[in-house]
């Protein structure tokens, strides 16, 4: 077994299932999304950055973020994603390496829509690819998030079109298509 191990897919495809089946097998998985909303949060220059180089009006009276706002913005704009992912992505992997440095010794995963892009892939050891249908994972995000189908396929289309996949040595792949039960695939990889 190996030391870090990444958990890729896009929105809808079930990584955060993956992952949850893993934390529920008593695994520490470090879900990039979450930790990068804490960093955010906290962060006041990540904020100054966000309101300049994206939009002002995402960044409240209270000092919050609007996040409805902001992903309205930048998965509807190829450069304003590109300009929030170069603002987050440093950040969480430097998160990443603290959090996994003081784990040492057993394997740990992150879980993240955007491994390749962030720079991840170069962090870790290797990379379990949940893959799904796309009018699956349109079902599943519409379903859980209230989205429509046209912002959902936004979502998929900017994460697709910015992936500039690296191939890394050590990828394996996990079928969520409701079909192959998720289960016995990730007991053959662990």
């Amino acid at each position: 077994m190996t030391g870090l191990i990444a958990i890729a897919g896009g929105i809808g495809s079930g990584k955060s299932v993956v992952a949850q089946i893993l934390r529920v097998m008593g695994h520490e998985v470090y879900d990039c999304d979450r930790e990068a909303r804490r960093l955010m949060d906290r962060d006041e220059e990540m904020k100054c950055r966000i309101a300049e180089l994206i939009s002002a009006e995402v960044i409240l009276d209270d000092r919050s973020i609007d996040r409805r706002r902001l992903a309205e913005i930048v998965f509807a704009d190829e450069i304003m994603l590109s300009r929030l992912n170069g603002i987050v992505h440093s950040a969480v992997r430097d998160d990443i390496a603290r959090w996994a440095a003081s784990r040492s010794g057993r394997p740990l995963w992150v879980e993240s829509a955007i491994v390749y892009e962030s720079g991840i892939d170069s962090m870790v050891d290797e990379v379990w690819e949940v893959t799904a249908p796309v009018e699956l994972r349109v079902k599943r995000v519409m379903s859980r998030n209230a989205m429509t189908r046209r912002q959902v396929m936004e979502r998929i289309e900017a994460q697709s079109r910015n992936v500039t996949m690296r191939p890394h040595h050590c990828v394996k792949t996990i079928v969520n298509d409701e079909i192959a039960p998720l289960l016995p695939q990730i007991l053959r990889l662990l």
